[in-house]
């Protein structure tokens, strides 16, 4: 439950509209509701700023559909990360209202205030811009992984995409719209140089997300996420190996520290 929804309760018992037992009988899943194999914290967009979000890589299609059908019941959307195709295919049967974002094996269902998401776009009005750039076109469904979690939680996206120091020329022509995002989260694999030439160009907080893509001594990613460590430009914030979910959120709450 997030803030705007519980203080449009609060004036709703205070305008008589709602009965506190109303309310109550409303507030009574929070701060967690018992599914007795995991317990949903419908309390972290009040604490933490963001809502809870379902792992789906290592739980079964019904599990995620149970997590995710929950979380939407109480009308702030849901959204699980790391769904494959099949899995998806049972949620969107189980979940009313659910889309899959296949590049990004996201399962969203969209609060209804942020329905326009759905065609990638947000309202700016309300939100920070922020951009996501990718090194190459297999870095994608990392990079998409964080564009659908900041469209989730409300914020507008511009897209880079295969801008990559083997053909860095190509980056030339985005930096004036690089400059007028917020924060810019950047994903990239093999040596991983691609943040720190971006945050030599651009004042404005940079997320590197180093992804798995590389060959031999790159090691998974391990390569792109020591080179983003060692990075010789100051300031670039670096997450775990494929983690596009998290530099989402990081940048989510980096816009909401500027407001």
């Amino acid at each position: 439950m997030d803030p705007k929804r519980i203080e449009a309760l609060l004036v709703a018992v205070q305008g008589g509209a709602l009965s506190p037992a109303e309310a109550l009988e409303r507030l009574r899943f929070m701060p967690a509701e018992d599914l007795g194999e995991a317990v949903l914290d419908h309390h972290r967009t009040l604490r933490a700023g963001a809502p809870e979000v379902v792992l789906g890589e290592w739980k079964t299609a019904e599990q995620i559909a149970r997590l995710l059908g929950a979380l939407a019941a109480h009308g702030s959307g849901a959204l699980a990360t790391r769904v494959s195709p099949e899995k998806a295919a049972h949620v969107l049967a189980a979940v009313p209202g659910a889309q899959y974002r296949e590049l990004a094996r996201a399962v969203v269902v969209w609060p209804p205030c942020r329905e326009a998401a759905t065609a990638g776009t947000a309202d700016a009005s309300e939100a920070a811009v922020v951009a996501v750039v990718c090194a190459g076109t297999s870095d994608l469904p990392v990079a998409e992984e964080a564009v659908v979690t900041l469209e989730f939680l409300g914020h507008p996206v511009t897209r880079v995409t295969d801008v990559g120091v083997a053909g860095l020329h190509r980056l030339f022509p985005h930096l004036e719209r690089l400059r007028q995002a917020a924060v810019i989260v950047v994903a990239a694999g093999m040596e991983g140089a691609l943040p720190s030439v971006i945050a030599g160009l651009v004042h404005r907080p940079v997320i590197a997300v180093p992804t798995s893509v590389g060959y031999g001594v790159s090691q998974g990613g391990y390569a792109a996420l020591l080179g983003m460590l060692s990075s010789c430009a100051a300031g670039v914030l670096v997450v775990n190996i494929d983690n596009g979910f998290g530099a989402a959120v990081g940048a989510a709450r980096i816009c909401g520290s500027m407001t």
